[in-house]
């Protein structure tokens, strides 16, 4: 596919924000960056994606990495599938844009354990969603999330889990979320409690017994024994409804 000249003008006028646009009918449609930290990654502005729907097909996604090779993030890849569109990356080194790369949408996902953190992306609620999609066979949906909402003040997790279905219970059991409340006036974080410590969907990772699998800011996912430090940050237990006996 080609890349229109437009986008790497785009890509150095933007710079050293991520540019973003669309591949619209072969043409290239500049969006807004609505991202908080456009520096860092970004967000297509919804009303120009809606615009650019409007005006005809949208056949691809387009960003810049400045000061970064255009290999794709974890984020990139992730965005390629959701969107089911190919991506173009184009590196833009002091403010120069250099050559272009394509990534396509082939089923790939990110791995329980060992992912990396990007939050709104890959962070502790997205390890619970996948979780519970692979391993249980429950859709969680989706859900939009600021960066840094717990200093904000907002309790996000106990406002959100009781409308996934889930419920407070005393002891935990296989499955069950941990709420824990970590250097915040509000719980913002949590995991998932694994009785036998075993991933069925990837068994190649050692059994860890009475673990919980979460993702920490700024960290890889991984499992951590339950207790000690975690078992004191933890507020609560949630079960959902579909494990009820």
């Amino acid at each position: 596919m080609r890349l229109p000249v437009a986008a790497k003008r785009h890509a150095e006028r933007e710079y050293p924000r991520e540019s973003c646009g669309l591949l619209v009918d072969g043409k290239y449609w500049p969006c807004r960056n609505a991202a908080q930290t456009p520096d860092e990654h970004f967000v297509i502005d919804p009303a120009d994606y809606k615009a650019a729907m409007r005006a005809g097909e949208v056949q691809a996604v387009i960003h810049s990495h400045p000061d970064y090779p255009a290999a794709p993030s974890v984020a990139d890849r992730i965005g390629c599938e959701e969107s089911g569109l190919p991506w173009a990356i184009i590196p833009v080194e002091q403010g120069k844009a250099g050559k272009h790369v394509w990534i396509k949408p082939v089923g790939w996902q990110a791995p329980l354990i060992g992912r990396e953190f990007v939050h709104g992306v890959h962070d502790c609620l997205s390890i619970i969603l996948d979780f519970y999609q692979r391993e249980m066979g429950i859709d969680l949906g989706t859900y939009d999330r600021e960066d840094g909402w717990w200093d904000q003040g907002k309790d996000y997790y106990r406002e959100l889990l009781p409308k996934a279905g889930f419920r407070a219970v005393t002891a935990p059991r296989h499955g069950d979320v941990v709420l824990m409340q970590i250097r915040s006036p509000v719980p913002n974080h949590a995991g998932i409690y694994l009785e036998t410590g075993v991933l069925a969907t990837e068994p190649e990772h050692y059994p860890a017994p009475q673990s919980i699998l979460h993702h920490l800011y700024g960290r890889d996912s991984k499992r951590d024994p339950y207790g000690g430090y975690w078992l004191e940050k933890t507020v609560s237990v949630w079960r959902h409804e579909t494990q009820d006996d």
